[in-house]
């Protein structure tokens, strides 16, 4: 895992800044920290922020709409940045067509290779359920990333799920439990949300996804928008893995 940490201010030399927020899909320098020196001057030496990689598969829009909301959560924490990118789709358009799923808002790019996997500091991994696991598309993808499993690219990376379910007894926590083996194959860890979110976790006033491990929307016959709950449930899961993220990369 890179390390997050940058050299230490003293009077000679400046105090290191941090790198501005990576675009959408974009990654960040792979490097720890970049030294640029002009002519006859100190050198700046520029920290980059920690990043944490959502990858998703949302064929309605459900998932992702927690993707964005758990973005905003991890950029709320000072030096870290979140990067949205889809998996592939392997449906072809036909069907995609017939199952009435919207198109891809193309803000939003697939990742390009696996190996964009290797410069991130952690993971949020979202996809909808199928039968109560993750849905063909994610599980195509992981298992497209038998390279970086050979070599431990990942290991030691921690991780997270959020998932969309049809229905409430629809695998709200299967399929977060059943996905833990991808990341126990690559050495990764897992890292559940727990009840760290409060008193949210505990009212039956309202339907509301998510469990302790992690956030989750209920999508219905896919016309249920995420509630307020649900969202902010992605957005808290958000930072609680930033914080996660920090506090490993100073051990």
């Amino acid at each position: 895992m890179g390390k997050g940490g940058g050299c230490v201010p003293s009077k000679k030399r400046p105090p290191a800044v941090e790198s501005g927020d990576a675009p959408v899909g974009v990654g960040s320098p792979s490097n720890a920290a970049e030294s640029q020196t002009r002519d006859n001057e100190t050198p700046i030496v520029t920290v980059r922020k920690l990043k944490i990689m959502i990858l998703f598969y949302s064929m309605y829009g459900h998932v992702e709409t927690l993707a964005r909301r758990m973005k905003k959560g991890v950029d709320g924490v000072d030096g870290v940045e979140a990067v949205l990118f889809r998996v592939p789709e392997t449906l072809p358009d036909d069907i995609l067509l017939q199952m009435q799923a919207p198109s891809k808002d193309d803000e939003v790019v697939e990742i390009p290779s696996v190996h964009e996997l290797e410069t991130a500091d952690g993971f949020l991994f979202g996809f909808p359920t199928r039968y109560g696991s993750m849905a063909a598309q994610m599980k195509a993808f992981f298992d497209s990333t038998g390279q970086l499993w050979r070599d431990q690219k990942l290991a030691g990376k921690p991780a997270g799920f959020f998932v969309s379910t049809g229905t409430q007894g629809g695998g709200q926590e299967t399929t977060a439990w059943t996905a833990i083996t991808q990341l126990a194959h690559h050495g990764m860890l897992f890292v559940p949300i727990g009840y760290t979110f409060g008193a949210n976790m505990f009212k039956m006033d309202s339907i509301r996804g998510g469990t302790p491990y992690g956030a989750g929307v209920f999508a219905g016959d896919g016309t249920r928008e995420p509630s307020e709950t649900e969202l902010a449930l992605a957005e808290h899961q958000g930072k609680y893995m930033a914080d996660v993220v920090k506090k490993l990369a100073r051990v």
